[in-house]
């Protein structure tokens, strides 16, 4: 079986606000109200948070280390305050290290808050997106900048909207394999390096590097450009992973299933995923077993599981004591 050391996981451990800055402005059209004082803070925590209590004085757990977000209600509250108030509850937060403050529902900051901002260097944004849904942009982007993330060795590709990592020793013919797939009609996500991201408990994304994008090496040509000699529709940029392809070259003493009753399954990062042992010989169509591989998984997606169906079909025919009569095709010559 492969081995995949997901002790290799990686994780960021902070982002600066310039880099927060410059993805979500094109993004999400989040703008700076402030100057460049503080862009290069760091935001280690990849939660938001609201601070009315910390505003209204109460700061013994106040999330500081998280991305701030003013929305109607934080707005609203320091409206209603004295302008002697309203700086002595600015400058309780801020004399925090606080990464950056959001404004969202297109406020306009006060001035006092510009100038305190400013005096303490923290970044301040606004945004004219409602905090609901500004909350949830900025914590999926957020949620995948932190995510786990694992780099292994093989090819990604999605197969009927089914997405197979191929994997196993170099050489093996992953990357044949996968160009004969764009061929026929299906799309590469990476090659050679896939890098896995955890994104829920259950749901990993796969993508490829900056660096190599849609590029493929294949041996005695050398490197291809997928994109531009398949088109557009031969690519995707990332897949959820579904199935993993271990190819390996056929031994007479290794145990490959027959029957498929027993589902095999491959952690990682924390996720079984369906696993597949593939064994390799001369003449075998690898491609064709691999749409077949994507479509099973399909049909058992959809609770039709055909190794089940057979077994009870034979389990019904032996209790009835079944014969071996082949049914009457009434005028059937061919």
């Amino acid at each position: 079986m492969i081995s995949i050391d997901n002790n290799a996981m990686t994780r960021k451990e902070s982002i600066d606000v310039r880099f927060f800055h410059k993805i979500t402005e094109k993004k999400f059209g989040i703008h700076l109200l402030t100057g460049e004082g503080g862009l290069d803070r760091k935001i280690k925590d990849q939660n938001l948070h609201r601070p009315g209590l910390a505003l209204a004085g109460f700061v013994d757990l106040f999330a500081y280390s998280r991305v701030q977000v003013f929305g109607n209600t934080e707005i609203k509250y320091l409206g209603a305050l004295s302008l002697k108030e309203r700086r002595v509850a600015l400058e309780k937060i801020l004399k925090f290290e606080i990464p950056c403050i959001i404004l969202t529902n297109d406020h306009r900051p006060s001035d006092e808050l510009l100038e305190l901002a400013n005096k303490f260097n923290t970044p301040v944004f606004g945004s004219k997106l409602s905090t609901t849904k500004l909350s949830n942009l900025i914590s999926d982007f957020l949620d995948d900048q932190f995510a786990p993330r694992l780099s292994i060795h093989g090819s990604f590709v999605d197969v009927y909207g089914v997405g197979i990592l191929f994997v196993g020793n170099s050489g093996i013919g992953k990357s044949e394999i996968a160009l004969d797939l764009i061929e026929r009609g299906h799309r590469l996500v990476a090659d050679d390096v896939v890098i896995l991201t955890k994104k829920a408990e259950s749901i990993i994304l796969g993508a490829g590097t900056e660096l190599v994008k849609h590029f493929m090496e294949i041996r005695g040509i050398g490197f291809i450009d997928v994109e531009k000699m398949f088109g557009v529709r031969a690519i995707r940029y990332q897949k959820r992973l579904e199935v993993i392809v271990e190819l390996e070259v056929w031994s007479k003493d290794s145990d490959y299933t027959r029957t498929g009753l027993e589902d095999a399954s491959f952690n990682i990062l924390g996720v079984d995923l369906p696993y597949v042992r593939l064994p390799i010989v001369p003449g075998k169509n690898i491609t064709v077993i691999s749409e077949v591989i994507a479509l099973h998984y399909l049909l058992k997606h959809y609770d039709y599981d055909a190794a089940k169906v057979f077994q009870n079909r034979l389990k019904e025919a032996i209790n009835r004591k079944y014969e071996r009569n082949i049914d009457y095709f009434e005028h059937d010559f061919e």
